[in-house]
Order: C-alpha cells, then sequence, then structure tokens
C-alpha cells in the first residue's frame, strides 16, 4: 500500500510538471530587428557600408551576451533605393517576420514611404539616414531619427557667411528628389534670412552625365557661392566640370555630407581641392569610441568607412539599448524605451526630443570642412577647427 501511495505521488508529481512545461509560454531565442537597406541599385554602394556596420554592431552586442540573455537576431532586406519596395518590404517585416522594432532608412524618399507604413502599424523605425525635414515634423509617435535634418547642416554655415566671406549672391543647384528640394528649399530661406541674393535655382536629374548646359548658366550669372544638394556622383561630376568650364566663384559649398566623402575626392580628384561642405561625421570627432570604430571597420572590412558606416553602428547600438530597457519585445513597449533614450554612441550624444516641427528627432551639431591638400579638415566653427580655411577661393591654376 505504501509503494502504490509512493508511485501515485510520483505520478502526479511526473503530470503537474509536464503540463507546467507545456503551459508554461515559451521566451523566443532571439529578439527580431528588420533594417531596410538598398543593396541594390544606384545607392547600393553606401547601403552596403551601412549593411557591413549593422551587422559588426550585432556581433559585438550578441557576443556580450545580446539583450538580458536573448540574442538579436537582425532580418536586412533590400529596398533598391525605391519607395514601393521600401513599403512592401516593410509590411513584410512586420506582419510576416514579427518584428518588434526597425532601422535603416537610406534615401529620404524611400524612408517616408516606409516611415508612414511604420506609423500605421505602430512598429518602431529608428531612421539612421534618411534626412528631409518631413519624416520628423508629421507627428508621428513610432518614427525616431538619429541624423540630423537637412536643415540643420547649415547652423555652422549660417555663422561662417556671416562671420568670415564676403558673400552677396548665390546660384544653389539640387537634385530633383525629396531630399534635394528640401535642402534647396532650405538653404534658400537662409540665404534670404542672411540677406543674400539668389541670381539662380537650378534642379537636375539624378544621375545627369552632362551637367554643361545647366553649368553654363550658374556661369554667366558669376555668382560668389555655389551651393549644391547632391549625391556623391553627382557631386564629383559637377565640381569637375566646373573645372572644364573654369566656374570661378568665391567659394564652392557641398550643402550634403557627401562632398565630405572619400569618394568625392577620389572621383573629383584636384578639382575637389577648397571645396566646403556640411559633415555629419568624421573619424576625428570628439565621441568616445569614433577613432576604434574606424579603426575596426578597416580591419574587419579592409576598407574605410564614412558618416553611414557610423550611424548605422550607432543606430545598432540604440535599438539594442532600448530593447534592453523595455518591459518586453513588444512593440509599443519598445516604442516606449527608444523615446527615452539618452545614449552617447560614436556618432554623437542620441536623445529624442520635440522642438520647433520636429518630434523625436536626435539633434547633433554639424560642422564646416573642406578639403585642403587633399585632406578633409573641419575649419568652422574655429573652437574645434584643425586648420585655418581658405576664402576666397583662388583661380584653378593656381590650386
Amino acid at each position: 500500500m505504501k509503494r502504490q501511495k509512493v508511485l501515485i505521488i510520483l505520478l502526479l508529481c511526473t503530470s503537474f510538471c509536464f503540463f507546467s512545461f507545456a503551459f508554461t509560454p515559451a521566451v523566443a531565442d532571439t529578439i527580431k530587428v528588420g533594417i531596410i537597406l538598398p543593396l541594390t541599385g544606384k545607392l547600393a554602394e553606401f547601403g552596403q557600408i551601412e549593411n557591413k556596420s549593422f551587422l559588426m554592431a550585432l556581433d559585438e552586442i550578441n557576443a556580450m551576451g545580446g539583450v538580458n540573455g536573448q540574442r538579436i537576431e537582425l532580418i536586412i532586406e533590400d529596398t533598391a533605393g525605391k519607395p514601393d519596395v521600401g513599403r512592401s518590404t516593410v509590411e513584410n517585416l512586420i506582419s510576416q517576420k514579427k518584428v518588434s522594432i526597425m532601422g535603416g532608412g537610406y534615401s529620404s524618399t524611400v524612408t517616408w514611404a516606409a516611415a508612414a507604413v511604420a506609423q500605421q502599424r505602430k512598429v518602431p523605425f529608428m531612421v539612421n539616414t534618411g534626412s528631409a525635414d518631413r519624416i520628423t515634423e508629421k507627428g508621428w509617435n513610432y518614427i525616431f531619427r538619429l541624423t540630423p535634418p537637412v536643415s540643420e547642416h547649415y547652423k555652422a554655415l549660417s555663422s561662417f557667411l556671416r562671420e568670415a566671406t564676403t558673400v552677396k549672391t548665390v546660384a544653389i543647384l539640387h537634385e530633383q528628389s525629396l531630399f534635394g528640394e528640401s535642402g534647396g528649399k532650405k538653404f534658400f530661406r537662409q540665404c534670404r534670412d542672411l540677406g543674400l541674393r539668389i541670381t539662380m535655382k537650378g534642379g537636375y536629374e539624378v544621375g545627369v552625365m552632362d551637367f554643361e548646359p545647366l553649368l553654363t548658366k550658374v556661369k554667366e550669372k558669376n555668382p560668389d557661392l555655389v551651393y549644391m544638394v547632391s549625391h556623391v556622383a553627382d557631386a564629383a561630376l559637377l565640381i569637375r566640370q566646373s573645372k572644364e568650364l573654369r566656374i570661378s566663384p568665391r567659394l564652392f559649398l557641398g550643402g550634403t555630407a557627401d562632398f565630405a566623402l572619400p569618394e568625392f575626392r577620389t572621383n573629383a580628384g584636384s578639382a575637389s581641392e577648397y571645396v566646403f561642405s556640411t559633415a555629419l561625421w568624421t573619424p576625428s570627432v570628439p565621441y568616445p569610441g569614433a577613432k576604434a570604430f574606424y579603426n575596426r571597420f578597416i580591419k574587419r572590412y579592409h576598407h574605410p568607412t564614412d558618416y553611414h558606416g557610423a550611424q548605422a553602428y550607432a543606430a545598432m547600438y540604440v535599438i539594442a539599448d532600448a530593447l534592453r530597457r523595455a518591459g518586453s519585445s513588444s512593440p509599443r513597449d519598445v516604442r516606449d524605451a527608444l523615446a527615452r533614450t539618452d545614449l552617447m554612441t560614436v556618432f554623437g550624444p542620441v536623445k529624442f526630443v520635440s522642438y520647433g516641427n520636429k518630434t523625436q528627432q536626435n539633434s547633433l551639431p554639424v560642422p564646416l570642412v573642406q578639403w585642403i591638400n587633399g585632406r578633409l579638415e573641419t575649419v568652422w566653427p574655429q573652437r574645434i577647427a584643425t586648420t585655418k580655411y581658405v576664402y576666397p577661393l583662388p583661380p584653378w591654376d593656381e590650386r
């Protein structure tokens, strides 16, 4: 009888353990994070740089234990730089892949389309590169942005134009895209505030192989400043053909960080000398770990990176930080944690705030740089300058 009681007790315990195990909610082995990037198409070069940086940061984070003991699983999707693909990609990541949060977002046009879907489906989207102002001007509470909006690329530039130049007239050239038109309009208003006269404002199709008709008009106007909102391939071609046509303003200024990329110098050659640009990031920025990240990237991939890589690398750490602090991996909890972010990264401090028309926008300074003797030097503001700026630009034959 005693033996039967023992067997019954053991059976009951075993059954209890079995049913407890069977009905205990399973804990996922990984937390799924979606990343959208242009891995093919015209923007693939920079999409691939960001892809490499996301993966590099992912390996580091998972090697340190992941997020509260769970590994992060990145699901990286190719948008091919097309808005319709961006929309369908985000829809798939949310409905089929069940991601908790999304990152990436390169071109502003694709990012805008993708962000609308993320907001509608209430899944947080942490944009690391797309910089058109309106992305954070819709009041969307599931959209966050790491990089400064294009309109804020001009703060240091404004003080430079006021305090260090004699510029009176300006020609504005911009690509015909959400990014280019937004940047052109913002600088147009800035010139008006500074009392500068716009002699021409011309748009062009991305990928044009001959800028001579547009640049001939610039030469006829003979402005003091030629301002360009362009991606790197067009930027280099604009400067090379300006040299061929001997267009000689007192100042050539790139209104995008693409003019500060190594590819710009490589493709533009000697024509790039003394060109000014705003710069979102260089390895010498005074942020902890920036130079070390740059060196690790070179060691791992055998080529240098630029601000795109720093943005993506920082974005991965911001996402991981939010996942650690969230009460769960539900999109709502992750969104709430992301809104409370206060983190130093290699790209600078990240804290999402609201100001002016912007909501959930990180605010960072954008210095002015110049190509001098083949090196990119920080020239303004003076307190962080690495060398003295060259202004006005010398004639082409003296460069």
